[in-house]
């Protein structure tokens, strides 16, 4: 009980300080970050979730049981392109999904309800229009969403189920 209670005396007389919510002109610092180095326009950050191993916590049934038929609680966090952490959430019961966990955080339930303080959409580089969101890049586990993608699902595609695009030239590949 007294590690719990110190750690969350450290949170809360550091966290404003060391990992404070970013205003519209930092979100914007960080989508920049992502456009160099990563080519990803309007990105804002990237979301995963990682299970931490522990010992079965006592009566606490099949909570922390996870898919990958271990004991673990879940670390949910939001990174920059620089690798550094600017939203956690820790101690989620490992038999919850990474979109679960996801969900029901602080930043799950801001990005929800728009609450986040993103800029406001722009227009991609080299473009005009359509002005598009401000995103955060997870994984499959996530839920597309207006401010989050995830990448394609490719799973069972053929180019016999797809086909070549409209326009196909030999410098496109297809699907």
């Amino acid at each position: 009980m007294i590690i719990r209670e110190t750690c969350v005396a450290i949170w809360d007389a550091l966290h404003a300080a060391v990992m404070a919510q970013p205003h519209k002109e930092q979100w914007k610092e960080i989508a920049d970050v992502f456009q160099q180095t990563c080519q990803f326009p309007n990105c804002a950050g990237a979301i995963d979730g990682k299970h931490i191993r522990i010992k079965k916590p006592v009566r606490s049934g099949s909570q922390y049981y996870n898919y990958k038929k271990y004991f673990s609680f879940v670390l949910f966090a939001m990174c920059d392109a620089n690798y550094s952490f600017r939203y956690i959430d820790v101690g989620s019961y490992g038999s919850r999904s990474d979109s679960a966990v996801f969900a029901h955080s602080d930043f799950g339930k801001m990005l929800q309800n728009k609450a986040l303080d993103l800029p406001e959409h722009t227009a991609l580089p080299g473009t005009t229009s359509p002005a598009m969101p401000f995103v955060f890049v997870g994984d499959e586990a996530f839920a597309l969403g207006e401010n989050l993608m995830r990448p394609y699902s490719s799973r069972g595609l053929s180019l016999q189920k797809c086909g070549p695009p409209a326009e196909y030239n030999s410098q496109q590949i297809p699907c």
